[in-house]
């Protein structure tokens, strides 16, 4: 018990002292002992890369879960050790009220056909969406988090140290130069009332201040260095951050990749963008038969057939030797502007009527429009028959 109040004492005491330095230094009352320049610049170093990385943590965060309660709730499982729960992503949660819309509206009708279409590429979407934010997670946020958490917290706890190595040097070099004014004015004018000469306590002060100063000296030498090594070790965690952000801006780069390839996919099926696509020599618009001219000019009644797998300009010139069938044509009203891809396509514009008929063989989701002398092929999502 004596030991531990003797302890506590002596710390209260140190306390004490390095409080009366920080004050007197920061009224200009006390000499301040100086860091080097490149010991300065490593500290600037460090407290920036710091800031820096907060900021880019933060924000990824942000990107990659928008929502703040989500973030709340995935910060307060990290911090209990509890597995975050599976989440479902914005695109499955669309893809799954599509899917009910169209099963509810009529899964055959246009509309119902083209929710089914969209739900099915959001889903992908975010199943891609839910592997990037996997990936990211573990590739670039959690070693931003441990340099935070780990090599950033022993930096602090060294740095003060230092700091207070520092303060307990400057106070025993103000006790070692009080001692020595006081020695030198003791010198000149000797008190012979003390029975002891008073020079000598004086001298002998000064020798404690000295023994005090270098052994404070070398402790903050000490600490200095060891914070140094932890300092220069901010080279090694930039290596180690561009290695992450490497690897985050490759799984970024395929995320995006997949969100492409699969909106293509969707434009093609959906007919918004005919024609061919970079990469491939596909075209995108859907054949209008899958018979050969031969085959369908023979099982056809009332004129010749369209060659869906024709070239484009000869699918044209058949295009303009259709006949419509006596009976089923029908009009329809465009919901939609519509470019047509080619020669075998009919433009559109929004709110005209036109007349529209399908031919056997043909893909259920195209027919076959007119508009005066002109006729081609439009899409049926498109469309809205009047009769």
């Amino acid at each position: 018990m004596d030991f531990n109040m003797k302890k506590l004492a002596s710390d209260a005491g140190i306390f004490f002292t390095r409080a009366v330095q920080f004050t007197e230094e920061k009224f200009g009352q006390a000499e301040k002992t100086e860091l080097d320049a490149q010991f300065e610049n490593l500290l600037a170093r460090a407290d920036s890369t710091k800031n820096w990385t907060e900021k880019i943590l933060r924000q990824t965060e942000v990107l990659l879960q928008p929502n703040p309660s989500a973030r709340v709730e995935e910060f307060l499982y990290e911090k209990l050790d509890r597995k975050v729960p599976s989440r479902v992503t914005n695109g499955e949660l669309l893809a799954q009220y599509m899917a009910e819309a169209a099963s509810e509206l009529g899964p055959t009708t246009p509309y119902g056909k083209t929710l089914i279409k969209v739900a099915e590429a959001e889903k992908h979407l975010g199943a891609a969406e839910r592997d990037f934010i996997h990936t990211a997670s573990i590739n670039f946020l959690t070693p931003l988090r441990t340099f935070l958490e780990g090599d950033w917290k022993t930096i602090s706890k060294e740095r003060r140290l230092l700091h207070n190595r520092r303060l307990d040097l400057d106070a025993c070099k103000a006790r070692l130069k009080k001692a020595k004014a006081a020695e030198a004015k003791a010198t000149t004018v000797p008190d012979f009332q003390e029975t002891r000469p008073r020079n000598y306590i004086l001298s002998a002060s000064a020798s404690a201040a000295e023994q005090e100063l270098r052994v404070a000296q070398t402790e903050f030498d000490r600490q200095a260095e060891v914070t140094r090594l932890l300092l220069e070790g901010i080279s090694s965690t930039h290596v180690n951050h561009l290695r992450c952000l490497h690897e985050f801006v490759e799984s970024q780069t395929t995320y995006y990749a997949q969100c492409y390839r699969h909106m293509l996919d969707l434009q093609k099926q959906l007919g918004r963008f005919p024609g061919t696509f970079v990469g491939t020599t596909e075209p995108a618009s859907p054949p209008l038969s899958s018979t050969s001219p031969t085959t369908a000019a023979a099982t056809m009644p009332g004129g010749p057939s369209v060659a869906g797998l024709a070239p484009p300009g000869e699918a044209a010139l058949r295009l303009e030797e259709v006949a419509p069938p006596a009976s089923g044509t029908r009009k329809a009203r465009v919901l939609y502007d519509y470019e047509a891809a080619d020669s075998s396509e009919l433009a559109l514009l929004a709110d005209e009527l036109i007349t529209v008929y399908s031919l056997p063989g043909m893909d259920p989701d195209w027919l076959i429009g007119e508009r005066g002398n002109k006729k081609g092929k439009v899409p049926v999502t498109y469309l809205e028959l009047l009769s």
